[in-house]
């Protein structure tokens, strides 16, 4: 008899397990859309749109004060979240490690801001469709992943379905960066970087997590500490930190930007930190792509902007991937599912 309720018993765990994560992937997802959402807007405004008015319009140039403010409102935070929590401030990792995702995380976020100079709205969400790609190459290089031929293939069609939706709008509104400066060897190359740089960032935390019993505050305090220090040091040597700070003070809605985007930035950080822990760096890197998607459904929906056929063949292509990919996963699970015995006892699973 004992033999005979075990089975609904494991079932009703795996069936609470299998909850428990969905719920925390709408957590995930949710927080990383929200606050990215309005991040990207903060960014770009910060970045491309004068302030002062008249004769007295200026662009705010600098991008590592940007970094700078946004490690500091992070740092903060998450200290005063591990002394609230009673949790000890020393390192888990060498400190070194904590630099290395300080150092590739500044790269990613100045090639970013600076992108922004060079390039339109389209070019630089077309280049972060293809996140998952160097998230993928960077797995394979750093954790020895093996990725399978599907894993490949369903990258390549994201970031197809995505360029697809972006490089064919309906109308000729969809930016309204549109330059002579824009396609520059120059605004690519900072996108390449920017990508680089980021699928390392992302996977070398992934690493953290797993090879070290890390807490996410613990990762983002001493992150965003070596952030402060090497993103002030840069600017000192460039000599923009006197600029920047009398920018600021002369342009109060500058001030009320940075303060919001430092915000968000550090909220982000959570939701991505936990992301990376909970699923992994590939999942990230697939939360992020669709995000560019959703950000431009969104503006399209609020704008009243009129969507092309290739756009439609775009979605379905990305969101036909993503459900692919989703299918795939749950398949092995299947199989290894106990095995029943003649008897009706369970048996060890095939590995």
């Amino acid at each position: 008899m004992a033999e005979e309720t075990t089975a609904p018993a494991v079932g009703r765990e795996d069936e609470g397990k299998s909850k428990s994560k969905l719920w925390k992937g709408v957590f995930a997802v949710t927080g990383i859309m929200t606050t990215l959402v309005i991040y990207g807007v903060l960014q770009e405004k910060i970045m491309r749109v004068p302030y002062g008015a008249g004769a007295n319009q200026e662009y705010f140039k600098y991008s590592l004060f940007l970094v700078f403010c946004n490690r500091i409102a992070t740092s903060a935070v998450s200290a005063g979240v591990l002394l609230a929590s009673k949790k000890a401030l020393d390192p888990v990792a060498p400190i070194y490690k904590y630099g290395l995702i300080s150092i590739s995380n500044i790269l990613t976020t100045t090639c970013q801001y600076e992108a922004l100079k060079y390039v339109s709205f389209p070019v630089q969400t077309l280049a972060k469709c293809a996140k998952m790609i160097p998230v993928m190459v960077w797995g394979t290089v750093i954790m020895q992943k093996r990725y399978k031929g599907p894993d490949y293939l369903i990258a390549f069609l994201v970031t197809l379905g995505c360029s697809i939706f972006i490089l064919y709008p309906a109308g000729p509104d969809i930016s309204p960066y549109s330059r002579g400066r824009e396609n520059t060897v120059w605004g690519v190359s900072l996108m390449v970087g920017y990508l680089g740089f980021d699928g390392f960032t992302s996977t070398f935390q992934d690493k953290l997590f797993k090879g070290y019993n890390m807490e996410i505050h613990n990762q983002i305090f001493y992150t965003t500490i070596c952030s402060c220090i090497l993103s002030l040091t840069g600017i000192i040597l460039q000599g923009h930190l006197l600029p920047a700070v009398d920018f600021v003070y002369r342009h109060n809605d500058c001030f009320f930007d940075i303060a919001l985007l430092s915000t968000v930035a550090t909220t982000s950080q959570f939701f991505i930190s936990y992301t990376i822990r909970t699923f992994g760096a590939l999942t990230f890197a697939t939360i992020m792509t669709t995000r560019q998607l959703v950000s431009i459904l969104l503006s399209c929906v609020w704008f009243a902007h009129p969507l092309s056929w290739e756009q439609w063949i775009g979605a379905v292509i990305v969101f036909g991937s993503l459900y692919t990919k989703t299918f795939l996963r749950k398949v092995p699970q299947k199989a290894s599912l106990p095995e029943q015995m003649p008897n009706g006892a369970s048996g060890p699973a095939k590995s």
